[in-house]
């Protein structure tokens, strides 16, 4: 496992027990540390900081409680996975999901569109209403039947690459979470009535029950995209694991 190869600085501000976590959590927010990546050992920060086992242990703990590394005992710290703090669910291509479930994924572009952010998209986004946004709607199958109908909101000025990319082939959530790490996430879960748009996309009544999930997905807080994705309820469930204190 390679190591990450950082330069870890210390800001000054506060405790430094705090200022460590801040110079080990910045470089990974920002995606220069590759998730699985072993991070230097407690001794190797006790001498670049010049402190205790003791302050060390208690940054990369707090680290650890916010899910940014893993520790392995005898095997050392590595950079985590992100995932959504108190989350119900995580962030997974949906691609794999059908897949996971034993079945055959595809996709199809619907449309995409440079567009003028309307006042929903640019709180998401936090952006000034009439900016600039990329539009992307597609649709996402499993075995040849629909499930899910995507309405993507790409804030151009925060992602580098988009337009290079091939919507019609790549998905945009897919190429999202290859080349844009992220460090925050929020989703704001609801129930609606399919309208007519969506119903025809998902060959069900105009009218049906469907789960819409909205999130907004930040990177080194500046948030990145917004998208709306609508479920025919029939065809979807959710499902969270939760422990005591979660």
């Amino acid at each position: 496992m390679k190591q990450a190869r950082i330069d870890f600085k210390l800001d000054g501000d506060g405790p430094l027990y705090r200022q460590i976590r801040r110079a080990i959590a910045r470089p990974i927010l920002a995606g220069h540390c590759a998730v699985g990546a072993r991070l230097p050992s407690e001794h190797d920060f006790m001498d670049r900081f010049g402190t205790s086992r003791m302050t060390v242990n208690r940054a990369l703990q707090m680290l650890a409680d916010e899910g940014l590394v893993s520790r392995q005992r005898r095997n050392g710290t590595f950079v985590a996975a992100p995932a959504v703090e108190h989350a119900v669910m995580e962030l997974r291509d949906i691609g794999d999901e059908v897949a996971a479930a034993g079945a055959i994924y595809s996709y199809k572009l619907i449309r995409q569109r440079r567009a003028r952010a309307d006042r929903v998209v640019a709180s998401r986004l936090g952006i000034e209403r009439g900016a600039a946004v990329l539009h992307v709607v597609c649709l996402h199958c499993s075995d040849g039947e629909p499930v899910l109908v995507e309405h993507r909101y790409i804030n151009m000025a925060a992602v580098e690459g988009w337009a290079e990319v091939d919507f019609a082939t790549t998905p945009p959530g897919r190429w999202l979470l290859q080349n844009v790490p992220w460090s925050r996430a929020e989703h704001v879960i609801r129930a609606l009535g399919a309208n007519n748009d969506i119903a025809q996309m998902l060959a069900i009544a105009p009218g049906a029950a469907c789960l819409c999930i909205e999130r907004t997905t930040w990177h080194d807080n500046l948030p990145v995209t917004f998208v709306t994705l609508t479920y025919p309820g029939e065809r979807h469930r959710l499902v969270g694991t939760f422990t005591p204190g979660q």
